[in-house]
């Protein structure tokens, strides 16, 4: 049992393993013109002030004016996703391994979605639209990252900054917090949870990186990816119950 668990366990890693290598390499394949970039991101921004969502000049204005915030709120959009979201795949593996599987492939539809929305609809974010102060350039003396969105220096050619919409930071955030909302049990520990996707949010729009709608359409891929995966969800819960109902 412990050798099949490990074999699991080696398999699960080298799956996501993939996952990161495939979402870090297709969005390379993106189109690169800033100029069709931009003309999308103004048709965000025309659907925004329809709806009134249109805050992004304003908050990146205020955090302009706060530098130590300016320094939180780089680390944050430059590492959180980075830590969090592992972190919570391996709490699901070791505190509730019948719910894992399901979390992950709510996690790999999510991406794999939002990569394809990269390479059709590839958007700038705020900070290559001119009026905006790119908050991870003027804080790049306190990090690893660079000019070029949250890449470390001297790897700015390895990322995609017109990768704005979906944003996946708010994506993820926001699976974390629904997967860890399944096993916190506690009013304090379930509000903390339900704090980090709302803070990522501010944070990716705060710092110029991407649009509000940005980030309602990546919690949108993450609702929409856990009602596809949900038969599956079902299809596993049945076949844990089926040894229990022999057994009586």
């Amino acid at each position: 049992m412990r050798q099949r668990r490990r074999f699991a366990l080696l398999r699960e890693v080298g799956l996501l393993a993939v996952l990161y290598v495939g979402y870090t390499v297709g969005r390379l394949f993106a189109d690169n013109d800033l100029q069709l970039a931009r003309s999308h991101a103004d048709f965000v921004v025309d659907l925004e002030r329809l709806v009134g969502l249109d805050v992004e000049r304003t908050l990146n204005h205020i955090l302009t004016g706060l530098p130590l915030m300016e320094v939180a709120a780089s680390y944050a959009y430059a590492s959180m996703h980075y830590i969090v979201t592992p972190v919570v795949l391996v709490v699901l593996w070791r505190k509730a391994p019948e719910q894992y599987a399901h979390w992950r492939r709510v996690l790999v539809l999510g991406t794999a979605i939002a990569l394809v929305g990269y390479l059709l609809f590839p958007t700038a974010p705020p900070r290559l639209v001119p009026g905006f102060v790119d908050t991870l350039a003027e804080t790049a003396n306190f990090g690893w990252w660079g000019a070029d969105a949250s890449a470390p220096r001297g790897l700015g050619t390895t990322t995609n900054e017109l990768a704005a919409m979906p944003s996946m930071h708010v994506g993820w955030s926001l699976w974390s917090a629904w997967a860890l909302s399944a096993i916190v049990k506690s009013p304090g520990a379930r509000a903390l949870v339900w704090s980090y996707p709302l803070l990522i949010t501010v944070v990716i729009v705060a710092t110029a990186n991407h649009w509000v709608l940005d980030a309602v359409v990546g919690a949108a891929l993450i609702v929409l990816s856990a009602r596809i995966v949900r038969p599956w969800r079902d299809r596993d819960r049945r076949a844990r119950e089926v040894p229990r109902v022999r057994s009586t």
